[in-house]
């Protein structure tokens, strides 16, 4: 079993950043790979960034120079810097670790709005 639990959302105006934290029960190397997803409401879940054991990185289109996912073995963290947010970017953003079958966290909300 694997648990993964994240961290850092809030409210924060356009332009603002914001560091998202997940905290793996296990060392994050052992999985295939990590990833964000966030779900806005009325939307369905999306993938944000995910980055794989030989840390090959994949991002969406909207998030590209303005979001970086990373990873620390040593801490058992993932981590997603946002930049630039905007609006649009609103939504529970989720962990999500890929050990043959995914583990999901409970996701944490990020606002932005003025």
């Amino acid at each position: 079993q694997v648990q993964l639990v994240e961290s850092g959302g809030g409210l924060v105006q356009p332009g603002e950043s914001l560091r998202l934290s997940c905290a793996a029960s296990r060392n994050v190397f052992s999985f295939n790979g990590m990833g964000w997803y966030r779900q806005a409401p009325g939307k369905q879940r999306e993938l944000v960034a995910y980055i794989t054991r030989s840390i090959t990185i994949n991002y969406a289109d909207s998030v590209k120079g303005r979001f970086t996912i990373s990873r620390d073995n040593d801490k058992n963290m993932v981590y997603l810097q946002m930049n630039n947010l905007k609006p649009e970017d609103t939504a529970v953003y989720y962990c999500k670790a890929d050990l043959g079958t995914d583990y999901w966290g409970k996701g944490t909300l990020v606002t932005v709005s003025s």
